[in-house]
């Protein structure tokens, strides 16, 4: 059965939410709690499995449980990036570049064992792992690759938002003006806006004197969680609403 919700705007706007919560959330247990990025990446990574078994357990979509394991994979993302680029010490170039691989190992994987990485024709539990996986990666790569962008490219917060948001609308642009492969640009897309989540959530949650609006972990992290749970609720409400599908929508990126 149809477990995963249609590509639309509105999904994407609770994408870049659940992201930016992810980077919010994540810095406040690692930094602002202190908890320290090994043992946040484990809480996270738990939080992730249970999120996930539940997932795979489900015979339909449930709006609530969809977004609770993207929120737990952005936020493992979080922390796991950090590790490795902070901790371990790789630094986020070669972070990013590790993350870039295992991604495209991840994706030419799934593709020749499932023979498509469309995600409106998922049909197989081994399909779904590779879905999640895939999703778990390409969030914690974006981590890096913001952190790349804000922090060590010289472009800042800002200028990291605003590149990423204009690659972002390079992607739309395609989407309706060429004919590039609709599944192509839809994982193009999800790879961006983790990143665009996670330099939005550091001009959210830097001081000023850091070219930060200067909100906080906590603040930002509850007017996020805020906003994605009344737009959870808006999702659950309106698919009650709809009818049974007959049939199956070919897939639609926005």
């Amino acid at each position: 059965m149809k477990k995963i919700p249609e590509v639309t705007l509105l999904f994407w706007i609770m994408k870049i939410c659940a992201t930016t919560l992810g980077e919010t959330g994540g810095d406040l247990l690692a930094q602002t709690l202190n908890v320290g990025y090994a043992i946040s990446s484990l809480l996270f990574i738990g939080f992730f499995l249970v999120t996930l078994v539940g997932q795979l357990a489900a015979r339909r979509y449930i709006p609530a449980l969809y977004w609770a394991v993207i929120l737990a994979t952005s936020t493992a993302g979080t922390t796991m990036s950090d590790y490795m680029d902070r901790t371990l010490g790789l630094g986020y170039a070669t972070g990013t570049a590790i993350l870039i691989t295992i991604l495209i190992v991840v994706l030419g994987t799934w593709r020749m064992t499932e023979k498509s990485l469309s995600v409106s024709d998922i049909t197989s539990r081994r399909g779904e792992l590779f879905y999640w996986t895939a999703i778990l990666f390409s969030n914690t790569l974006g981590t890096a690759l913001g952190d790349f962008l804000a922090d060590d490219s010289g472009l800042g917060f800002g200028g990291g938002a605003l590149l990423i948001g204009s690659l972002i609308g390079l992607v739309i642009l395609a989407h309706y003006f060429t004919k590039i492969s609709s599944v192509l640009l839809f994982w193009i897309a999800f790879v961006l806006t983790r990143p665009f989540g996670a330099t939005f959530g550091d001009l959210l949650t830097k001081p000023v004197e850091k070219h930060g609006l200067g909100f906080g972990t906590k603040g930002s992290s509850l007017i996020l969680l805020a906003i994605l749970v009344g737009l959870i609720i808006y999702t659950t409400s309106a698919h009650n609403r709809r009818p049974a599908a007959t049939s199956t929508e070919p897939e639609r990126f926005s």
